[in-house]
């Protein structure tokens, strides 16, 4: 299981922008950064995984969607957003 329901709480929390928020960009972002996150560490070990492979290339494309849209929206949101996630952009 890649994320548990904590785990999900904990991510919640920490990138809300208001109470009740769970579906903010921000929010999303870091949900699949998590999950991008556990795939990568599953692919050191699986290396022919490669149905599995598809899928983190999806979670890929679709963060970096919301990236996009987060960084026309409010650059200074997004530099920030990077910078809590600690990617490379």
């Amino acid at each position: 299981m890649a994320l548990s329901p904590q785990d999900k709480q904990a991510l919640i929390d920490e990138y809300k922008t208001h109470d009740g928020d769970t579906g903010s960009p921000e929010v999303q972002v870091a949900i699949l950064t998590a999950r991008i996150r556990y795939l990568t560490e599953h692919f050191q070990a699986h290396k022919q995984d490669f149905s599995s492979r598809r899928g983190l290339l999806k979670l890929v494309g679709q963060r970096r969607k919301l990236l996009k849209y987060v960084k026309t929206v409010d650059p200074n949101r997004y530099q920030s957003l990077i910078k809590r996630l600690g990617l490379r952009r």
